[in-house]
């Protein structure tokens, strides 16, 4: 294509609109182009900016007003700064002396009318000089637009007279713009929940990614009238090593922006689940190992803006002095011989400090661990702490002063979490700890795993930090009175710093970091006996909450298992707290009244088990028999004879007995007993009741036992919104059936803090079931529900409980719409008998397991029909994704 034809046709054709958008659209393609074969972004971006600039001087130069010397076309905001990604914003000035003209007024209007129809994202203002002005007081991001200006056509005096207006201090003071821009950026970094890590970021609006970075530039501009970011190194402001970071960075995030838009093919910045595996192929991320493509990416993207967020401190806190505190006294707290307190900002007296006393590198920490009233480190301190951090080595690790400090640290009362978190940010942590080093930035590319691997980490320290606060005693009741019975808090934080360090390693992540805990503790001098603890938490941190959630703890034999694995109380209480803590901080949604209340079940029957002795496992049928005399004696209270009694429980085998409470088997019985010979479906709806975590709906359905009656009633349960934690169908010898299913509601709630809804989901129950011939229809209609991006095959795993005698069917599958009604399909065209159900949606991965039997009762022992069921159940959900 000769492109100087079509600028010849834009400046001649009567409508140059298509042979714009041809130049458009060709220079666009050869960009994109050039930009997968690896060519320069910032040459790219700046190159599309003046491909723009060409069309528009050349449509604005056919119209008379382009001859005139009081009127200009003014690019400002980004495209004033000459950069342009593939979707950017254009924004327009038109810039006028004293206003628009009469004789202006029908080419301008044709002028901006023309600009719509080339399909740009322009936005554009007609404003005089002293409009412009008015504009710049009045509005801070319009001032902060006109900050950045080019002129693309017209005379160049009209944009340099409003440049100098615009900087006076009647517009906006030094200190007025410095305050509103500062405040800005507290409100934007508020958005994005004040962290770098969120798992699909906005490379343009998210702390340390551009935006920040335009905000250092916009102050520099106000306070010292430069163009360039990169001339702050005359004033001793930047080093030339910060600029590199700053410039780096930048071009980091200017090819992600860049690809971003041409994947999606719009103006879009945010880093979409949709778009990362497809921008992590485009720029040359490999899958290494077990690590994706996309993960490294993605540990660049944090790590980028991790250390942009560093300098930026750096800089603000220049301007904060240059400019808030310009002209006032220091206020300077002297701390020890080798540093102070200014302005609550912590200090070293000199910049060789670090030099001639390495361990004080750990020892500012310290200092601002026991002085709450520190801000944070001061400039001067930050940079030669970064011009120091060389000296982390081995040598410095092993040192007695510098190890002593960190356990000191360790033991300070205070918020651990934030000064872990200063540490990482200004990479002391890192560095002192390598193997903690290499999970800065990882993720995992899936929506269980919210956070990075560190950002959990420093959330599983804040919760133990936390849980001495009365704050905790409402949300964690259990776990904060147990952390006051904790002999050494150090030991729990040591576990939770270590638990997840060797994720990504290739390996069990809990055994591998157990060694790394191990060598921790012998190099920082703990007892053997505290060794041994730290070690066996971090290699055991997932066995409370893969036993509650996925084992039936109900059982006594199940209990008595698990006990055995724990060597003390002690042991128990340290686990208990590190689970509680660890859940809660993997992903919001993950902890939940249910969870809390399983987790609690699990360490009281084990603290029992425990003081009665891990020799001597309870007796079922003693459990058993103790169970139905104390709910016998509940009933007799409320007149039940023992025939009505008995002509319930003959029914049930002794497993119905093991799974509630005397008081909720009690409140079942007479409930049934009070149903008689009703034909429709008795639904019972109780919340439990107890302390703030004990909340979560039970779901009773008693009703003449039905083909597919599991399928549907989880269909309909689905289709009212509730997610289903647990069920369980009590097997009996009548013709009866008994379902029990714990329910939360979208919010993770019980279904009591809205009663008419309670009453809904109870007439929808009873309507849907009561008709067998509705179950198919049932079981196939579907819940919207968005979970894309993350498919993977099901996973089905048959194993057989001896004890017990029956078989567990461990499922690993997307979640989708039906999932369980799914199951309970194949299970009954197998003559497959579901006895219990535990429930585990994480993200958008579910983890199930099914506790089924044959129809006589026993355990599935041919391996045929194991394998049938396995293939069955992996083809039902794969094939209905």
């Amino acid at each position: 294509m000769d492109l100087s034809e079509l600028e010849s046709r834009i400046s001649n054709d009567i409508s140059p609109v298509v042979a714009a958008r041809e130049l458009l659209r060709e220079r666009y393609n050869a960009d994109a182009e050039a930009f997968r074969q690896g060519a320069d972004v910032r040459a790219l971006v700046h190159s599309r900016a003046d491909t723009v600039d060409t069309t528009l001087r050349l449509i604005w130069n056919r119209y008379p007003f382009s001859t005139s010397t009081d009127i200009s076309l003014v690019a400002v905001g980004g495209y004033g700064r000459g950069e342009l990604h593939p979707h950017s914003d254009i924004d327009l000035l038109i810039l006028t002396r004293n206003g628009i003209r009469k004789e202006w007024q029908e080419d301008l209007g044709a002028f901006i009318t023309l600009l719509w129809d080339l399909k740009l994202d322009i936005g554009h203002s007609v404003r005089s000089i002293e409009e412009s002005k008015a504009a710049a007081r009045e509005d801070i991001t319009i001032l902060t637009n006109l900050l950045e200006t080019r002129t693309i056509a017209g005379p160049d005096e009209l944009r340099e007279i409003l440049s100098e207006q615009v900087y006076a201090d009647d517009v906006s003071s030094d200190r007025e713009y410095f305050i509103a821009k500062r405040e800005e950026q507290q409100q934007r970094h508020k958005k994005y929940g004040d962290t770098e890590y969120n798992l699909e970021p906005n490379v343009k609006g998210s702390p340390g990614a551009l935006r920040d970075i335009q905000t250092i530039g916009w102050i520099t501009k106000r306070h010292f009238g430069l163009q360039n970011i990169a001339d702050l190194t005359r004033f001793s402001i930047l080093t030339e090593e910060e600029h590199q970071i700053l410039f780096q960075g930048e071009t980091f995030l200017w090819r992600l922006r860049f690809g971003l838009q041409l994947i999606a093919d719009r103006n879009e910045n945010r880093l979409l689940f949709d778009h990362q595996r497809a921008l992590a192929e485009m720029l040359g991320y490999k899958d290494e190992g077990k690590r994706l493509g996309v993960e490294l990416m993605m540990q660049s993207y944090y790590r980028t803006v991790l250390a942009l967020a560093e300098l930026a401190d750096v800089i603000l806190q220049y301007y904060d002095e240059a400019i808030l505190g310009a002209g006032d006294a220091d206020d300077i707290q002297p701390l020890n011989k080798r540093f102070q307190i200014r302005n609550r900002y912590i200090e070293a007296v000199n910049n060789q400090v670090f030099a001639y006393a390495p361990y004080s590198i750990m020892e500012i920490f310290v200092l601002m661990a026991q002085h709450p009233e520190i801000k944070g480190i001061r400039a001067t301190t930050i940079r030669s702490l970064r011009a120091h951090r060389h000296l982390i080595d081995d040598a410095f690790r092993s040192d007695l002063a510098v190890t002593s400090l960190f356990m000191e640290l360790l033991r300070t009362p205070h918020e651990l979490d934030q000064t872990l978190s200063a540490m990482k940010k200004y990479n002391v942590l890192g560095r002192y700890l390598p193997e903690f080093g290499q999970i800065i930035g990882q993720m995992q590319h899936d929506l269980f795993h919210i956070y990075t691997v560190d950002a959990h980490t420093m959330r599983v320290i804040r919760n133990m930090a936390r849980l001495t606060s009365p704050e905790a005693r409402t949300e964690y009741p259990l776990a904060s009175r147990l952390i006051h019975r904790l002999p050494k808090l150090e030991t729990l934080f040591i576990a939770g710093l270590y638990h997840d360090v060797a994720k990504g390693r290739g390996g069990d992540h809990s055994e591998l970091g157990a060694i790394d805990a191990e060598d921790f503790c012998q190099r920082h001098h703990l007892s053997e006996r505290d060794t041994q603890l730290v070690s066996w938490l971090v290699e055991n941190h997932l066995l409370m909450s893969m036993t509650a959630q996925r084992k039936d703890i109900s059982d006594p034999d199940i209990i008595h298992a698990f006990a055995q694995s724990v060597p003390s109380q002690a042991h128990l209480d340290y686990l208990y707290v590190l689970t509680v803590c660890d859940i809660s901080a993997t992903n919001p949604k993950l902890w939940n009244t249910w969870r809390a209340s399983l987790l609690r079940q699990l360490y009281i029957e084990t603290k029992r088990a425990l003081r009665r002795g891990t020799e001597t496992p309870v007796d079922r049928q003693e459990w058993v028999r103790a169970t139905q005399s104390e709910a016998r004696e509940i009933l007799h209270a409320q007149n039940m004879t023992d025939e009505q009694i008995d002509s319930i429980w003959d029914t049930l085998d002794e497993d119905y007995f093991l799974q509630d409470s005397t008081v909720d088997i009690a409140w079942q019985t007479a409930a049934i007993i009070r149903h008689g010979d009703n034909p429709d479906p008795l639904v019972l709806i109780r919340d439990t009741r107890g302390g703030p975590t004990d909340g979560y709906s039970q779901i009773i359905i008693y009703m003449r036992d039905r083909v597919a009656l599991f399928a549907a009633t989880t269909a309909v349960l689905e289709q009212l919104n509730l997610n289903i934690v647990d069920a369980r169908i009590s097997s009996s010898e009548s013709p009866y059936s008994i379902s029990s299913y714990v329910v939360l509601d979208e919010k993770g709630q019980p279904l009591g803090i809205d009663p008419a809804r309670k009453n809904r989901v109870r007439q929808r129950l009873i309507e849907e079931l009561d008709d067998p011939e509705d179950y198919p229809d049932i079981i196939h209609r579907r819940t919207p529900r968005q979970l894309k991006h993350f498919a993977f095959p099901t996973e089905v795993t048959l194993s057989n409980d001896t004890i017990n005698q029956r078989t567990v069917i461990e499922v690993i599958t997307p979640d989708r719409p039906g999932l369980l009604a799914r199951v309970g399909q194949v299970l009954l065209e197998h003559r497959v008998r579901l006895t219990n159900a535990k429930i585990a949606t994480l993200g958008e991965r579910v983890e199930d397991a099914f506790f089924v039997t044959d129809e006589q009762g026993e355990q599935i022992s041919d391996p045929a029909v194991c394998q049938a069921l396995q293939e069955d159940l992996r083809k039902m959900l794969d094939d209905t994704q």
